[in-house]
């Protein structure tokens, strides 16, 4: 008997899956103990399951001779106890309507069935059938052999299955034993310690709540205006410093004007020569001088007004109502300018935009017209509603991170002011707090085993 449960180790030691394995020791036991068909089935909350049969390579599940054996294993395991049908004369009596269901639609006028239980630790945990047409009764030795077969190989059938469970199987099946653990007689002083601990790990996992992504975030105008150096020069005064509120038309900064006004001069002298010229042309009848002294005097012309609308530019104002944001040159009088240098910047003093930085990591989650607060490092007493409003789809990448703009429009008044900075969390959904704890982790671990090539 040790030598053919040896070899049964083997058999099902041999093979790499459990499902393999199952097949291959169904086979080996029909063979065995001379019996057509053998199913193996294992307990999945109270009802059982067929794993494996033997001399099958693919029996869909639902069949009716599945269901058989299936209602002959639960009959064994709820009696607790190996059921053989025909029964000895002697025997204990026990219910067997399922085996004589499963006798009659596999042998016909009737044949032989018999359920071994598998247990493990003093608890069952599947079942063992076996089955022919043959209505004699299995010998005692041969029922023996089964349930030691049965002791024997059944629990590294339950081991191989139970490593290949998914993770939150095994943890279903762990809180499982863990509450009977708690319910069992004996164990009062300990019941609330574990109840709480179980309580809190289940609100862990099955408890959804609102998971919200957190991002820096700052205070812009609705719209920037750059106020730029209009022409080469050189700055003569400044009446504005950032933080200064103005109003449209309000004159800013001023360019020096000598280079402009002795440029003015140069081009009215040669207005007035060649204006002059054109006279004396004219008075002698000379229509190709005068032709040409008119043209002189036309772009004389042209440049003096050119000359006169940059004397005009040379007073920067502001264009609208707002606040000076960027631009302090109060220490930089008399510096020289070239055109299209940045002089100050302004914004609105009354409509603001949020810039929210979201890394890379988050953006997926985060569309238009989700929803969430902004508290402000100036008004931290409250946190301000907003709405996305656009997700920028190019990234910037600044202090060694790659992020995001998320622009967002504010939905309530507050005294703000540009450029004030606090932290953003935009509602992305409901979630478990373990998922939301934990999903950083795990998503930084599968991009390092990716990274290492795993």
């Amino acid at each position: 008997m040790a030598a053919r449960v040896l070899d049964l180790q083997a058999t099902v030691l041999s093979h790499d899956t459990f499902e393999a394995s199952a097949t291959a020791f169904a086979g080996e036991v029909a063979t065995l103990l001379r019996f057509d068909r053998v199913a193996i089935g294992f307990t999945q909350g109270v009802h059982t399951r067929v794993v494996a049969v033997s001399h099958t390579v693919d029996l869909p599940a639902g069949t009716e001779l599945l269901d058989a054996f299936a209602a002959a294993m639960e009959e064994s395991l709820d009696q607790s106890s190996t059921i053989v049908l025909p029964a000895d004369p002697g025997a204990r009596p026990l219910i067997t309507l399922a085996h004589a269901e499963l006798s009659r639609r596999y042998g016909g006028a009737g044949g032989a069935v018999c359920t071994v239980p598998l247990v493990r630790g003093g608890k069952t945990f599947g079942a063992l059938t076996l089955a022919r047409a043959d209505a004699t009764t299995p010998t005692r030795e041969e029922i023996a052999l089964c349930e030691h077969i049965a002791c024997m190989i059944g629990p590294i059938l339950e081991l191989k299955r139970e490593a290949e469970r998914s993770w939150h199987a095994r943890l279903n099946r762990a809180v499982r034993n863990l509450a009977k653990q708690i319910a069992a007689p004996g164990n009062t002083g300990r019941k609330g310690v574990a109840a709480l601990a179980l309580v809190a790990l289940l609100a862990a996992f099955l408890v959804p709540v609102q998971y919200r992504i957190g991002a820096q975030a700052r205070i812009e105008g609705s719209v920037q205006r750059a106020l730029i150096a209009p022409a080469d020069g050189f700055l003569r005064q400044i009446h504005v410093r950032p933080g200064d509120r103005v109003t449209a038309g309000q004159v800013l900064a001023e360019l020096a004007e000598e280079d402009l006004g002795s440029e003015k001069r140069k081009w009215q002298s040669e207005l007035t020569q060649h204006e002059n010229a054109a006279s004396a042309a004219l008075a002698r009848t000379d229509r190709g001088q005068y032709v040409i002294n008119q043209s002189k005097a036309d772009e004389a012309r042209a440049q003096l007004d050119l000359v006169e609308r940059q004397l005009g530019r040379t007073r920067v104002v502001a264009p609208f109502d707002g606040v000076v944001i960027k631009g302090d040159l109060s220490q930089s009088l008399g510096a020289p300018l070239r055109r299209g240098d940045v002089l100050l910047t302004i914004a609105p003093a009354d409509r603001f935009r949020l810039l929210i930085e979201v890394d890379e990591r988050d953006i997926a989650d985060v569309y238009a017209g989700q929803k969430g607060s902004v508290a402000l490092g100036a008004l931290s007493e409250r946190a301000l509603s907003f709405r996305v409003a656009r997700v920028t789809p190019v990234a910037t990448a600044r202090d060694g991170r790659n992020f995001f703009e998320v622009e967002a429009e504010l939905g309530e008044a507050a005294p703000l002011r540009p450029g004030l900075r606090g932290v953003a969390k935009i509602d992305a959904g409901t979630s478990s707090i373990a998922w939301a704890w934990t999903h950083r982790l795990f998503d930084w671990m599968r991009f390092a085993l990716w990274s290492w090539g795993a």
